[in-house]
């Protein structure tokens, strides 16, 4: 079975500050999604042999580990290609069809964030923030989840996440989530995020409900 690998990060540790310390970067990357890495492989390997056998009760034990740890690998592959270092466009506003998308749901750019901001620091406990496309109703949605649950759960195409786990701001911002959230938006790639609007907004154009 081909094993998982740590996707490379798109900028230095550095690169995101002062909005997000080196430290807490070195940390999240390097530490906290590498474990989500190696323990899915783990688990996956585990499945593979329980599968091998037949061991049913096995198969199903493993289960929450492996949307554990791969929601963690695929929500933090998400996160880190959704920032960027305000030297090359981080924080920069939207413009075009997602731009449109977003005005159309929430009246504008500022309200969408103040609306995604007060959802995600609701959270209780650990977990994420998202912007998603519906493809049904072919229109834009936030939606919160808890641990590292992935938006693909939910039917949803995950556009944009913010990870509020405490790992991700505690060392820089305490226990003021709100704050966190609030200068996270200074780094949002909005570019990443309209290419990915962009690509799900033409491939379910057409499409029926």
């Amino acid at each position: 079975m081909s094993q998982y690998q740590l996707p490379p990060l798109p900028y230095d540790l550095s690169a995101l500050e002062p909005v997000i310390s080196a430290e807490i970067m070195n940390l999240h990357y390097n530490k906290h999604h590498a474990a989500y890495v190696a323990n899915l492989n783990k688990a996956l390997d585990q499945y593979s042999d329980a599968n091998a056998k037949n061991d049913l009760p096995a198969m199903i034990a493993l289960q929450s580990a492996i949307k554990f740890n791969g929601g963690g690998n695929i929500n933090h592959s998400i996160f880190w290609t959704n920032l960027a270092p305000k030297n090359k466009g981080g924080g920069t506003p939207p413009n075009g069809p997602l731009a449109k998308a977003i005005d159309a749901g929430w009246g504008s750019l500022d309200k969408f964030i103040e609306d995604f901001s007060a959802k995600t620091v609701a959270i209780q406990g650990s977990g994420w923030g998202w912007l998603g496309y519906n493809k049904a109703r072919k229109l834009l949605e936030i939606v919160t989840l808890s641990n590292q649950d992935p938006l693909s759960t939910t039917g949803l195409v995950p556009l944009l996440g913010i990870d509020v786990w405490e790992h991700a701001y505690y060392l820089q911002y305490k226990n003021v989530r709100p704050d966190y959230v609030k200068a996270i938006w200074g780094v949002v790639n909005w570019k990443n995020v309209a290419e990915r609007y962009a690509t799900v907004a033409e491939q379910y154009a057409t499409a029926k409900p």
